[in-house]
């Protein structure tokens, strides 16, 4: 008979807590200091004895420095608490990994040196946090598609659980969520305090999902993040149900950036080996698996933020893809990808029966 280890019992899955990021400059703009939700950012802040500046108006100044990695270097370092502009409440289409995307905030405290966000986000790398939440969280209502269980994506422009101690904006969420029988919310994260979100009543209606990858790979490239052994530990108890001490929630594995490095295939599947010692109990999980691509724009961007990276962005060994709009993308070449996809199908499907493979790209 199945049995299941509380996360009391099974002292393999304990883990030392991950270092909480503090920022070194807290702002707040009058406008979100006057929300209710903001105020609660500020009572959170203020527990962990962090000066606190407010704006004299609505923008956020003195994140430049005199090169760019010094404004790099400074905006990382801050934490600023806004309000969503009148924009982040048009939502839009985000194929494949939901019906639509809306924000807790925009911009990570993390150092991947792939990172996503480089290119689309404007100006300087600061972390916003969006003080009318609840409003935002309102307006999704508004999208919901007739018929069917619309699903939003609430982690393109941030990893939101590595500044949740400091803003609470995930568990709202996640609450909000749990009273709408017909949305349903994604998160995706690589770092694992999830602890105070176990006893939410989300009611099956968030599925979280944990961003893995080939150990070196995340080693290298992925500064300031939680190890891949933390965050499959924590991947358990998100999935663990809540009689035995976990959270009871459905759950993700999102594999990227897929990357063909040197002994690749042992690699990866180390990671999922591992991934099911620790799922030994029924589950409700998906794959996502999305392959490392940049743009010319990105690539300007990381390269001038980690000039000494070694990350791979030989223009010369990718193939190039263009979007309907014109854009430009550099992703691997075709028998390189079909070689990687029909590896992580098999080795996915001989470990993970009852998963399903949302999409490749």
């Amino acid at each position: 008979m199945l049995t299941y280890e509380t996360l009391e019992e099974n002292k393999s899955i304990q883990t030392k807590p991950s270092k909480l990021w503090l920022p070194k400059r807290v702002v707040f703009t009058p406008d979100a200091l006057n929300e209710p939700f903001g105020q609660q950012i500020f009572e959170r802040v203020k527990q962990y004895d962090l000066e606190v500046e407010v704006m004299k108006n609505n923008r956020i100044t003195g994140l430049r420095g005199e090169t760019e990695k010094e404004t790099y270097k400074i905006a990382k370092n801050t934490l600023a608490i806004v309000n969503a502009p009148p924009s982040a409440f048009r939502l839009r289409p985000i194929p494949p990994s939901a019906d639509f995307q809306f924000h807790l905030a925009e911009g990570c405290p993390a150092h991947c040196q792939y990172c996503y966000l480089a290119g689309s986000l404007q100006g300087p790398p600061a972390i916003r946090v969006f003080a009318n939440l609840p409003l935002i969280l309102q307006n999704s209502l508004n999208y919901r598609i007739p018929g069917k269980i619309t699903s939003f994506e609430a982690s393109c422009y941030t990893d939101p659980l590595s500044i949740e101690h400091l803003t609470g904006s995930v568990a709202e969420t996640i609450n909000f969520f749990g009273k709408q029988e017909d949305a349903h919310l994604r998160f995706v994260t690589k770092f694992d305090l999830v602890d105070p979100l176990l006893m939410l009543d989300h009611n099956g209606r968030t599925r979280w999902r944990i961003s893995l990858n080939a150990k070196p790979v995340s080693r290298r490239l992925e500064g300031g993040t939680t190890t891949i052994d933390a965050r499959i530990r924590a991947l358990r108890k998100l999935a663990l149900p809540k009689a035995n001490g976990g959270g009871g929630y459905p759950i993700g594995v999102v594999l990227a950036p897929i990357m063909p490095i040197p002994g690749w295939k042992e690699e990866y599947l180390q990671v999922l080996d591992q991934l099911k010692e620790q799922l030994n109990f029924p589950y409700d999980l998906t794959f996502e698996l999305i392959t490392h691509r940049f743009t010319p724009g990105s690539k300007e961007v990381l390269l001038g933020w980690y000039p000494n990276t070694s990350l791979d962005l030989k223009e010369e060994d990718r193939a190039m893809k263009r979007n309907k709009f014109g854009g430009t993308k550099f992703i691997y070449t075709p028998d390189v990808m079909k070689e990687m996809k029909q590896f992580f199908y098999k080795e996915i499907k001989e470990r993970f029966e009852t998963a399903e493979i949302l999409y490749w790209t």
